[in-house]
């Protein structure tokens, strides 16, 4: 397990230590200590690409010492106090703790974290003597309130252009107070939760934000313009992660295709590919330390020289993966590199089961377009799909659920056909996993549909396809949606469900049960268009109309065209 070898300090640890490549080790004398913790485990976090990356930037810093901490393996207790594996010291050693945090079921993690290390978890509660708590990661790009009680302060959006002034105001202001007004006032992207009030209205929605005075209105998200100024790729290469050894290369951020359920393909407006020279140049670092490499991006299949640079990957004898692939976007050409690559299983998102649904959710692609990709795969000789669905979107209906059947025997009909030539048949995995409602997407008003509506739908889609060979479905769990929606969905009150789950033992029933706080009133209630929403602090530069409008659309049945980037002004980011 992980765990012992994590946990021991002697023989085990080193062994572990040893075995990861790019480990930085500084000493600690006149140094700024900070720990960057992820709020989950080792093999979680190490799979991260945004982890290494702040990672390295750090310990670029002459005068920084950053060193890693995780949660412990099955959520163990720690033995003596949380601590960094570098160095073994205790979390409350460190001068910053930062937290990079990628989903909201991540959440309690870090008041769990925080325990172990004996940090009090409420920020108001903490004085100069502890760590300044820091946050970032998408989450805190999207709705950071339910865990602002506990966090001093958040990096809203990318980090990279604001670690130098950051650490700048960091060095120059001693007391935390002043540090923080420092922060807030001269820092972009950077959001103090105590520097700001809320104000309710009666019946519980918010009123307005009010800050201090001095304090922006709106804390505007930091992006990074050219990405060739900063190489996105792993730091570390482990044998310990899903990835093994695998070297991650960022190929580009953001998506152009705008589908109006994925929050990254807003926040991260506008998208951006890697210039093709910096691309090559990380392939060809990469494939020094390695010879697998991860490319890692939410629409990979879209760079628009990946074929060619992959090719010269393969020649080098470089083994290839990807992270994310559009039906609509496989060639012959692309497909042949998979199959170079020793793909074994190729993953399509459908999305949704029916062309009315894809039409509401702008996924921009056709039944046809996913029967011809299984076609190009499983001909090529890939033997395992995965297909991965959602439930509970915005006007779906059981005759939308039942095509998520319809869909999957037609694809199995193509796979068997496919298969014939090969002589090999492989599996195909059905995923299915609960809709949930995201800020700064054109459903951030819709509600969470009803949980025992969303067993229903599972349910149908399991029977229907039970008798199917060589098919299997996976659904998620439709309570723990409930969940992440209300730490999607929720405000600043939410914090004291947090804590009292918490303090329950992550029993979340018997939390949600006592509390006075309605759960219901943030996940199931559909929010008006005019509603004060717990993250309209943040202000991404998207025109909360266009949301609206496309918001509408989706009503409407219409579909709207990809980004064009430089040319369109519809949204607001490039304008």
């Amino acid at each position: 397990m992980v765990k012992s070898k994590i946990q021991n300090p002697k023989g085990a640890r080193k062994e572990f230590l040893a075995a990861e490549r790019g480990t930085v080790r500084k000493e600690w004398t006149g140094k700024i200590r900070i720990a960057l913790a992820y709020p989950n485990h080792y093999h979680v976090g190490m799979s991260n690409l945004g982890f290494h990356a702040i990672y390295h930037l750090l310990n670029n810093y002459e005068d920084i010492v950053c060193e890693r901490v995780f949660l412990p393996e099955n959520n163990g207790a720690t033995h003596g106090g949380l601590r960094s594996m570098e160095s073994q010291r205790p979390l409350g050693d460190f001068d910053i703790v930062a937290f990079s945090i990628s989903f909201e079921n991540d959440y309690p993690n870090l008041l769990t974290l925080l325990t172990e290390a004996g940090i009090p978890r409420w920020s108001s509660e903490r004085d100069t003597p502890h760590p300044l708590i820091i946050a970032g990661g998408v989450t805190a790009s999207l709705n950071p309130e339910p865990i602002a009680p506990f966090v001093d302060c958040f990096f809203v959006g990318e980090a990279e252009p604001i670690l130098d002034i950051f650490l700048d105001v960091y060095r120059r202001h001693p007391d935390k107070q002043e540090l923080l007004e420092a922060l807030a006032e001269r820092v972009p992207g950077i959001y103090v939760p105590v520097l700001y009030d809320v104000a309710y209205n009666a019946d519980g929605t918010i009123a307005e934000f009010r800050p201090k005075r001095g304090i922006p209105a709106k804390v505007q998200r930091v992006a990074v313009e050219d990405l060739s100024s900063w190489d996105t790729c792993s730091t570390i290469l482990t044998p310990h992660t899903t990835f093994h050894d695998t070297y991650l290369i960022e190929t580009g951020r953001g998506c152009p295709h705008g589908c109006r359920f994925c929050a990254a393909g807003f926040v991260y407006r506008p998208p951006r590919f890697r210039p093709k020279d910096s691309l090559r140049i990380c392939l060809e670092k990469g494939a020094k330390h390695s010879n697998r490499i991860g490319l890692m991006a939410t629409a990979v299949s879209d760079v628009p020289y990946i074929e060619e640079l992959c090719q010269k990957a393969l020649d080098q004898g470089v083994q290839l993966s990807f992270s994310s692939l559009r039906a609509d976007r496989l060639t012959p050409e692309f497909v042949d590199i998979l199959k170079q690559s020793g793909l074994k299983t190729a993953t399509i998102a459908p999305d949704a089961g029916s062309e009315r649904m894809r039409r509401v959710i702008n996924k921009g692609i056709t039944d046809q377009d996913v029967l011809r990709a299984a076609d190009l795969l499983v001909g090529a000789g890939i033997p395992n799909l995965k297909l991965y669905f959602m439930i509970g979107l915005p006007t779906e209906t059981m005759s939308d659920v039942e095509a998520i059947v319809a869909l999957c025997k037609q694809v199995k009909h193509r796979f068997l056909k496919a298969s014939r030539k090969t002589k090999r048949i492989g599996q195909i995995n059905v995923s299915l996993n609960s809709f949930i409602p995201k800020p700064f997407t054109p459903f951030q008003w819709v509600r969470l549909e009803d949980v025992k509506a969303l067993k229903a739908k599972i349910k149908h889609v399991k029977e229907g396809l039970k008798r199917i060979a060589n098919v299997r479905v996976y659904a998620d769990v439709p309570r723990w949606a409930y969940i992440q929606a209300l730490l999607s969905r929720g405000d600043r009150r939410t914090a004291q469900l947090l804590s009292d789950a918490h303090e329950n033992n992550g029993n979340w029933a018997k939390t949600l049960k006592a509390s006075i706080i309605n759960p219901d009133f943030y996940v199931y209630r559909e929010r008006p268009l005019d509603e004060i929403l717990p993250w309209d602090l943040i202000d991404h530069g998207i025109n909360k109309a266009f949301l609206v409008e496309e918001y509408e659309k989706a009503l409407r049945e219409e579909t709207s065209p990809p980004c064009d980037v430089g040319r369109c002004v519809a949204c607001g980011v490039c304008e």
